[in-house]
């Protein structure tokens, strides 16, 4: 009888039959970025993908001491693309984390397995927008700080001189959807596209966003949980390459300009079982009792949440009351003016999916879409109530109502905080451990948090320099 091919002989064949020179390993930071080594094609068999490849983890952001710095990378057979932006046909796979001595998953590797019985599959879908500049510049030194970005339609440049400047520069907050020429990034944007496609990854949609200067967001197709997570970092990789290509610039900060929208990731999620979406229901907005508990984990938990779904203090520039960002916690049915939406595009209960507005593209994907999954699962299991549902513009509510809606935390040190508090629900399952949390808190304090505190702002200046 013939032997089946396994993932690792398609990788194996795939090599062959494309003439790969180069196989690109990546694999994840502790914050969220990728990073990478590169083996000649010689260097890759069968047992590549149980032996794996040893790297100083000591090295690499948020891991190892030195004095334990040896780690293990795994490549997953099932990860492998076609890398289109290196010269040399090169083959790139992502890559699991393992400790040498016992091959067991790093613990800040999280495991997305989850064994409780209440479903077999999460989907996950998120939409994470972002902006494409022609130039920045940055620094930051002990005597001086500035940050300067730009946008051949940006709206502060109707009056540049461009020889000949055309206008066609979207308005403030109004970049959503116009067509070409005000909408100059069409072109770009279908490349990213097309790139996303041949590379594995599924598209829904791709289009002009609400702020001026660039902003934009492509839409990937719901999938499990650990796929989602990486597609999401072979999209921002794709989409940073393919601007590079053309000279710009990416970014999936939260908020680099002030005064129009920032950058948000909404994340819409549904679980399924046995190939039944379990969402879908005859309560509020058409669902399930099963989708209203997952509804009331997310409410319950969402100021602890928000430590990895926006883990940057740049994140609070998005998130503040009164603006564009969902900050209120609140649920409701096509209003996305609440942190949780119920969006009602279609009937069919294949599409009854919840959709957490707060989260954005700076998080690690693999930390925040578990831990929105551990929170939603500890509302099912805990059976918790989310409350009424809010069908109201929160932003107009009068204060006498509003003051009765509880808000997220005003900065990253305030979700830090909730988090060391509100923890116990990711730790179920080992899927998150007490390591996991310590380490992203102390990390979070040291590297981000007290160093922004102690940097005097550039608008520091225009406030209080002659006081």
């Amino acid at each position: 009888m013939a032997k089946t091919a396994t993932p690792a002989d398609d990788v194996l064949s795939y090599i062959k039959s494309k003439k790969i020179k180069f196989v690109d390993l990546k694999f994840m930071d502790f914050p969220g970025q990728w990073q990478h080594f590169t083996v000649p094609v010689s260097q890759i068999s069968k047992d590549s993908f149980s032996d794996g490849y040893g790297f100083d983890g000591s090295s690499i952001r948020g891991w190892k001491v030195i004095n334990e710095s040896d780690m293990l990378i795994i490549p997953d057979a099932k990860t492998m693309f076609l890398d289109p932006f290196i010269a040399e046909p090169t083959l790139s796979l992502i890559c699991d984390v393992f400790e040498p001595a016992t091959k067991e998953k790093y613990s800040r590797c999280p495991d997305h397995l989850i064994n409780t019985g209440i479903a077999d599959t999460a989907f996950f879908g998120p939409e994470a927008e972002f902006f494409i500049f022609d130039d920045v510049r940055f620094d930051s030194k002990p005597n001086g700080s500035f940050y300067s970005v730009d946008s051949s339609e940006g709206r502060w440049n109707s009056g540049k001189e461009e020889g000949p400047n055309l206008g066609y520069k979207p308005r403030y907050k109004e970049g959503y959807f116009p067509v070409p020429p005000s909408d100059k990034l069409m072109d770009l944007r279908n490349e990213m596209v097309s790139t996303l496609i041949d590379c594995g990854v599924d598209v829904e949609a791709q289009h002009h966003e609400v702020a001026s200067g660039g902003q934009c967001e492509i839409d990937l197709r719901f999938t499990p949980l650990v796929r989602a997570a990486d597609q999401l970092l072979m999209f921002k990789y794709i989409v940073k390459n393919t601007a590079t290509k053309h000279n710009k610039t990416v970014t999936y900060m939260p908020k680099p300009i002030q005064g129009d929208n920032g950058s948000g990731m909404h994340v819409h999620t549904s679980l399924w079982k046995k190939g039944k979406p379990l969402f879908a229901g005859s309560g509020y907005a058409g669902l399930s009792e099963t989708a209203l508990y997952f509804i009331g984990g997310i409410l319950k938990h969402a100021s602890s949440l928000l430590a990895f779904t926006n883990p940057t203090t740049n994140s609070y520039k998005r998130l503040v009351p009164g603006f564009e960002a969902p900050v209120n916690l609140a649920y409701s049915q096509r209003n996305r003016s609440a942190a949780i939406r119920i969006p009602m595009y279609s009937s069919s209960p294949k599409a009854k999916r919840v959709e957490f507005r707060c989260p954005d593209p700076s998080s690690n994907p693999y930390l925040a879409f578990s831990a929105i999954l551990m929170a939603g699962l500890d509302g099912v299991i805990n059976r918790i109530d989310p409350g009424e549902p809010l069908d109201k513009d929160i932003y107009d509510l009068p204060p006498e109502e509003l003051k009765n809606v509880p808000s997220m935390p005003g900065s990253l040190e305030e979700a830090i905080k909730a988090l060391a508090n509100d923890h116990e629900y990711l730790l179920k399952g080992d899927v998150f451990t007490e390591d996991v949390i310590e380490t992203w808190i102390n990390y979070k304090m040291s590297k981000e948090i007290k160093p922004m505190a102690l940097q005097p702002h550039p608008y520091e200046f225009a406030l209080y320099y002659d006081v």
